[in-house]
């Protein structure tokens, strides 16, 4: 504004030469002065040209790093997206898992229930067993001390194999049960028994 308040005295300042018809000299003055203020103009111009580019380069660069993030909060809003999809579909898998466990608890106390139960009746068989061994032996001493037959229980199928100890010699046994009725292969056994026995000291019924 300076500046062309300056033009502005010189053109006043010319006019009045001209009106007045001042000296040379004066007028020499005047125009040096008229070309400072036109210098002092121009470095004016150029020093805000100057400023008016950096001006325009600092908008360019708000404006591209308002562009950056307004980019940056879009993929920050597409993984809160993500994110909120993910916590859904974990929110889910999470009601199945708990679910699932709850069905597994289940199976377990009713797998520990059969194993309780199980427990009870292997103690029920052992008990059984220990009840019923000793007479299933006394029946197989009594069963041989009456027959006096020693059975060979590894022969073929379907043939019946064994020893009969009579009082003065072994006979062998050797009969096809394929061949024999079940009541002419039992009548044959009890024939060799010996009506005549008696127990063995120390053979005492349970």
């Amino acid at each position: 504004m300076a500046a062309f308040r300056d033009i502005e005295e010189v053109s006043y300042g010319l006019l009045s030469l001209l009106g007045a018809n001042r000296a040379e000299a004066q007028l020499r003055r005047l125009l040096e002065r008229h070309e400072q203020m036109v210098e002092r103009l121009l470095e004016t111009q150029d020093d805000a040209d100057q400023r008016l580019r950096e001006v325009l380069a600092v908008e360019e660069e708000v404006a591209q790093s308002l562009l950056e993030l307004k980019e940056s909060m879009r993929q920050e809003d597409t993984k809160l997206q993500q994110l909120d999809v993910d916590l859904q579909n974990a929110s889910k898998d999470d009601a199945c898992l708990q679910a699932r466990l709850c069905q597994l608890t289940t199976e377990l106390q009713e797998l520990r229930e059969m194993e309780a139960d199980l427990q009870q009746q292997e103690t029920k068989v052992d008990e059984d067993t220990t009840v019923t061994i000793p007479s299933a032996v006394y029946v197989a001493q009594l069963y041989r001390c009456i027959s006096k037959i020693e059975w060979d229980y590894e022969c073929e199928p379907g043939t019946i194999k064994g020893i009969h100890h009579g009082p003065t010699v072994a006979l062998p046994i050797h009969l096809d049960s394929t061949q024999l009725s079940r009541k002419s292969v039992s009548d044959y056994l009890w024939s060799l028994v010996d009506t005549a026995w008696e127990p063995e000291p120390g053979l005492t019924p349970r």
